[in-house]
């Protein structure tokens, strides 16, 4: 039996809505095979995602995340395989992202058994996508990636896998994205993508002060020091981290264990 889904509403910045954080392993998936850069680019091969997807969840993983970093439509049969090669090993939910356009390639994917989808690029492009995904399948299912880069003092939203510099301004853009119907943001810090120095705490903090619903930081955990911190100083709702899961820095077991011990409920 499946993790019941989180509710996807709080209150503004709220401190005491309870929930329990979450730890999320990402997995960016390019040909079939787990992938893993720094700021984005020097992808190296990190493994199997289905028996990556059955160790996290042997772990205590709350939830994972896979996002086909070079989905294209040809490509979508083969991320619906590997939809339901994961359903069939784990038992927590997980989300799958690239290549959603439209109503159809969501439908697709959550019938294979995906919890929730995450749309990024294609939202930005037709925002009306949100409203639409929300309408089909309620906003418990649909969670927005962004991802931001600090440009002069702004942070401006990037597409393409962070290639393609918007004019859109990054916390005018997930308001809108709420606003519309998304139940999550998912949040990447180019800046701090891949470089294990910390999450973008401060820029998180302000985000999640500003928003009704939950927000999943992403981008820069090196230890478990920064997930103490990230959750301590921003009250995200949960920290998604990569590499230092695939390759066994950080095992999600000691680091529930530190997060218990500095006060902070997981699961």
């Amino acid at each position: 039996m499946k993790t019941a889904l989180n509710s996807p509403f709080r209150e503004s910045g709220d401190l005491g809505s309870g929930l329990a954080k979450r730890i999320i392993p990402c997995l960016d998936v390019k040909d079939g095979r787990t992938v893993k850069g720094v700021n984005f680019v020097d992808l190296r091969d990190a493994g199997d995602p289905v028996e990556l997807a059955w160790n996290y969840s042997q772990q205590g993983a709350d939830e994972l995340v896979f996002l086909d970093i070079t989905a294209t439509h040809e490509k979508r049969k083969t991320t619906v395989e590997l939809v339901k090669a994961v359903a069939r090993q784990i038992n927590i939910p997980f989300t799958i992202g690239g290549g959603i356009n439209e109503i159809a390639d969501a439908d697709a994917l959550l019938n294979a058994g995906a919890d929730k989808i995450s749309i990024n690029s294609a939202a930005v492009r037709n925002p009306a996508l949100i409203d639409e995904l929300a309408k089909a399948f309620g906003v418990q299912f649909v969670i927005v990636a962004v991802d931001t880069r600090h440009i002069g003092n702004t942070n401006i939203v990037h597409l393409n896998g962070g290639r393609i510099p918007t004019e859109k301004e990054t916390l005018n853009w997930i308001l809108e994205a709420e606003s519309r119907g998304a139940g999550e943001i998912l949040l990447t810090s180019m800046d701090h993508d891949g470089t294990k120095a910390g999450f973008d705490n401060t820029f998180l903090k302000v985000v999640n002060d500003a928003v009704h619903i939950p927000v999943i930081a992403s981008g820069g955990a090196g230890n478990k020091q920064h997930f103490v911190d990230v959750f301590e100083q921003t009250n995200v709702d949960a920290a998604l981290a990569a590499s230092v899961f695939h390759y066994g820095e950080i095992l999600i077991p000691d680091l529930k264990s530190v997060l218990r011990e500095r006060q902070i409920e997981v699961r």
